[in-house]
This record gives C-alpha cells, sequence and structure tokens, in this order.
C-alpha cells in the first residue's frame, strides 16, 4: 500500500525522513517555502551525535558518507575568561567520533541526494484529516491532499496550528550571529584564538561563542540577556551601529575576544523562542509533527540531532506496515514526547547555566560533560 506523504519543511529533520522513506521504497513530498536549497545562508556547523543525528543517518544508510564529510577534531573546545586567560583546552582523541562536526550546507546536500524536493512551495494552513486526507493550503492558493502531512517546519511552523495552539515564547536571551571568511589568512591570530573547534567566553549574564566551520570559516554567537526589543533603536542594515552596541554591551573583555565582533561582518538577530519542556497534543488524524515544531527548545546541540532522528524512526514506523498509518504516528508521537521532554529539561537547564549572573556555572557545566 502507498500513502500519500508530504513533509513540510527541508531541514535536517524533513530530509532525513524523506530519505529514509526513500530508501524503504517509499513515495514522499517534501515541501519548502525557499526558491532553492541555495535562497539562505544554512546556518553554521552541527555536532551529531552517536546515538541520535549518526543513528538517523545510519538508518538513512549514509553514516559512511558522513564520515568522510564530518571533522572530528571539531569537536575541539576552549573556554576562555572575559580578560582572556584560558581556563580550558579539550581536544578529542584522534579516533574520538562522539559528536564529529558538519557544515549545516555539507548534511543538507548529503540528505537531499536523490530527492524531489518542491521548491517555493510556501504552506499557508493545513486542516487536519477528513475523509480523503489532510488538506494542504498553499501561498498560490492550490490545495492538495495526503494521507499523513509532517511538520517539520521549525519554530514558527505553518503546520503546527493542526494539531496544538501552542506558540514559542521568548527565553529572555538573545543572540546576534557575525561571521569571518578565510580567517587562516586574513586573521590568523583568531584563527589560533578559535583553534580547529570551538572557542567560548562568559561573563555575567553573556557569553561570545566563536565556531570554526571547514574552508575558514568561523562563525561568532554574541549571547546575552536583554528585553525582546533591546535593538529597537538600531537599523539591522546598519552594521557599525549594531557592532558599536554589541562592544559596549561585552566593553572591558579581552581585545582578541572583541575583535571577533570588531571584524565581524553582516549581524543577524537571532532571539531565543521555546515550546513547553513538556509540549504535546491529543493526536489528530493525518497531521503530526517533528523537530522543533514539535519541541522547540534552546540551540545546545540536541535540536537538529532529535529532528533527524524522529524523521528517521517515523519513516521506519510508516515502510514496516503502511495500511496501520495512523497507529504508527501515535506510537512515534508518544516515544517522541517521552524523548523530547528529557532533552528539554537538559538544555533549558543548560541555557540557565550558560547565561547567567555566574559565570562559573558554565566553566562547571564543561567540565560534568567532558567524556572521562
Amino acid at each position: 500500500m502507498r500513502r500519500r506523504i508530504a513533509v513540510v519543511g527541508s531541514g535536517p529533520g524533513g530530509l532525513t525522513l524523506a530519505r529514509v522513506l526513500h530508501r524503504h521504497g517509499h513515495p514522499v513530498t517534501v515541501l519548502e517555502r525557499d526558491p532553492g536549497p541555495d535562497a539562505r545562508p544554512p546556518g553554521g556547523t552541527l555536532d551529531l551525535h552517536e546515538g541520535l543525528g549518526q543513528l538517523a543517518l545510519d538508518k538513512a544508510g549514509l553514516l559512511a558518507e558522513f564520515q568522510e564529510l564530518s571533522r572530528p577534531e571539531g569537536q575541539a573546545m576552549r573556554i576562555l575568561d572575559p580578560a582572556g586567560t584560558v581556563l580550558r583546552d579539550w581536544r578529542p582523541d584522534p579516533d574520538e567520533r562522539a559528536n564529529p562536526e558538519i557544515d549545516r550546507r555539507q548534511l543538507r546536500d548529503l540528505l537531499l541526494g536523490p530527492l524531489d524536493v518542491q521548491w517555493g512551495r510556501g504552506v499557508t494552513q493545513v486542516a487536519p484529516g477528513a475523509g480523503d486526507g489532510a488538506l494542504v493550503r498553499f501561498e498560490d492558493g492550490r490545495e492538495e491532499t495526503f494521507d499523513l502531512v509532517v511538520g517539520a517546519d521549525g519554530a514558527w511552523s505553518r503546520t503546527r496550528p493542526a494539531v496544538s495552539p501552542v506558540r514559542p515564547r521568548y527565553t529572555g536571551v538573545t543572540t546576534v550571529e557575525t561571521s569571518l571568511d578565510d580567517v587562516d589568512t586574513r586573521h590568523p591570530d583568531l584563527a589560533r584564538l578559535v583553534g580547529d573547534g570551538s572557542m567560548a567566553v562568559y561573563g555575567v549574564n553573556r557569553k561570545l561563542v566563536a565556531q570554526r566551520n571547514s574552508g575558514g570559516h568561523v562563525k561568532v554567537y554574541a549571547q546575552f540577556r536583554a528585553p525582546l526589543d533591546w535593538h529597537a533603536h538600531l537599523d539591522p542594515a546598519d552594521a557599525e551601529a549594531v557592532r558599536s552596541s554589541l562592544l559596549a554591551l561585552y566593553d572591558g573583555w579581552a581585545a582578541p575576544v572583541l575583535d571577533l565582533l570588531r571584524h565581524g561582518a553582516a549581524f543577524v538577530h537571532r532571539p531565543l523562542y521555546v515550546l513547553p519542556v513538556s509540549h504535546t497534543w491529543p493526536h489528530v488524524l493525518g497531521v503530526t509533527l517533528l523537530g522543533d515544531a514539535a519541541h522547540l527548545m534552546p540551540p545546545l546541540g540536541a535540536g537538529a540531532n532529535l529532528a533527524m532522528l524522529e524523521g528517521a524512526e517515523l519513516a521506519e514506523a510508516v515502510a514496516a506496515d503502511p495500511a496501520d498509518l495512523d497507529d504508527a504516528v501515535r506510537a512515534f508521537e508518544e516515544r517522541m514526547w517521552a524523548r523530547a521532554e528529557k532533552w528539554a529539561k537538559i538544555t533549558t537547564a543548560g541555557l540557565e547555566r550558560l547565561v547567567s549572573p555566574d559565570p562559573a556555572q558554565a566553566v562547571a557545566l564543561f567540565d560534568e560533560l567532558q567524556p572521562s
């Protein structure tokens, strides 16, 4: 039996679901609002965990290819205090494969493979299942029905209202992202400061993180507690104004650390939102969610990993017995909710410690999480 299945969103979770279904010979439609795969920057690097994201890639038959692309050395982590003193400098063993890094673009291209994504098909609404399936309404006014619609469309999911009225809430922590290109040639001192992986500096209610991507690209994240409208007086397109505001916020920090902001290109404002830790919903025929659409949590390394494993597990359940599609979705949701609640508690507590009045809490958390 062939079921009509649509995945809304072409992020890691949605593409993993589609790729595993494809591997099992099951047709799937991927609906993506963006006009093409390179319509916007793909974001920073991801660490894929052995029991989560890597397991999902194994289910998709892509683990070996991932291992060729990934950067185990990217697991390295260096912690400084605001004065520039190195507090921790952890480097992985050569055979350490617990959480290797991969650029989002590389992961996306790996998952896309033979998939036929319908680019430029923005979804405006999903109506729960009726006699002939769940109805998807598109921005161009067209409609289409499917036996199952899976919302993998992120924090501001257009699919979520079909199953839950809950909307994300602001955490009180915001992030401003910038980046440096060709860092090894143009900024060798900063390249050495960041190292092969990530570097973090923790202060009172703020932190600064630099994360190495491939190709000499470094992402920089200034994260701090502030009102949601803290930047209302700034023009987001005025990079110099945003830079000046950030430098004032981090005034007194070591000059090499602040150089990460001084040399940054464009600045992107990303306030952190979350869904309730125990977000669930009454089961709805023909519609479900995964990833951030289902359980948006602080970005501390769990989100993409969870979404990918959820996509792989849902695909396997559907492929195993398409005739019992609704039972498979019910069972999937129960497993997803239990696992997501555990990780939501961990990441929520982690954010409280990483951006706190006591920077020592962040260093202590790092020590607790490091492998023995």
